[in-house]
């Protein structure tokens, strides 16, 4: 077997993997998001738990129509030594590596400005819509939650919110630490000074760096491959052995 016979069959199977895990998270995505009901009633007494995550097929569904196309025309233009889908093919790939690398760029560069511009705009959020808005509560509850923390800066930010002239006075459970079955009124919250989601999530992704750093070199020496052995056959389709 030649080389380039190894190579385009490497490439098939490859993107035939590809192509029917982009099929799969299709199928999943368009099932969670046409029959939530039936995709829940799967988890029996967690369904309750899971059903604010069934948005998640809208995501499983750009996925996995994004892996579907890249399987395809990797798989095709191999088989049918197509340089047409193969171009298009490392293009684009290429197009998602540099999109990946441009956004690793800024999320280094404005790291530090994204609190400053985040804060006002989730603070505006939590003070109107917080307590009010099903969604919006749900939402920071399961953040606050998790990560155990309280509003995106601190307590503050729900200092004269919609929630607190509704309950009393009171702040969210999450931001009395030592205090959360009770209600959380302002001295409370002070002694506990829980920290806010936007530090908590920072901390968490540092302790994470080495887990995420590794798992996004990984697709990035994936990505590189697959562009390599793409425009290798594209190189070498019309003398092959």
């Amino acid at each position: 077997m030649s080389c380039f016979t190894c190579v385009k069959v490497l490439m098939i199977l490859f993107n035939l993997i590809i192509f029917l895990g982009g099929g799969t998270l299709l199928g999943v995505g368009i099932w969670v998001t046409v029959d939530s009901k039936s995709f829940l009633n799967i988890f029996g007494a967690f369904a309750s738990d899971l059903g604010q995550f069934v948005n998640v097929g809208y995501f499983l569904i750009a996925i996995g129509a994004v892996l579907v196309v890249l399987g395809f025309l990797g798989c095709c233009g191999a088989q049918k030594e197509s340089k047409c889908l193969l171009i298009t093919f490392f293009t684009l790939i290429l197009l998602i590596f540099i999109a990946e690398v441009a956004g690793a760029v800024v999320a280094l560069v404005y790291s530090s400005m994204a609190q400053s511009i985040m804060e006002p705009v989730l603070r505006q959020v939590l003070q109107r819509d917080y307590g009010r808005d099903p969604a919006v509560t749900q939402i920071w509850n399961t953040t606050m939650t998790e990560l155990k923390c309280c509003g995106f800066s601190n307590y503050t930010d729900f200092t004269n919110s919609y929630y607190m002239k509704h309950n009393g006075d009171s702040y969210p459970s999450q931001c009395c630490r030592f205090n959360v079955t009770t209600t959380c009124k302002l001295g409370q919250a002070t002694a506990a000074n829980v920290q806010g989601c936007f530090e908590q999530l920072l901390d968490t992704i540092r302790k994470n760096a080495a887990v995420v750093g590794g798992v996004a070199a990984g697709i990035a020496v994936l990505e590189i491959a697959a562009m390599v052995v793409a425009m290798y056959l594209y190189c070498h389709i019309d003398n092959k052995a």
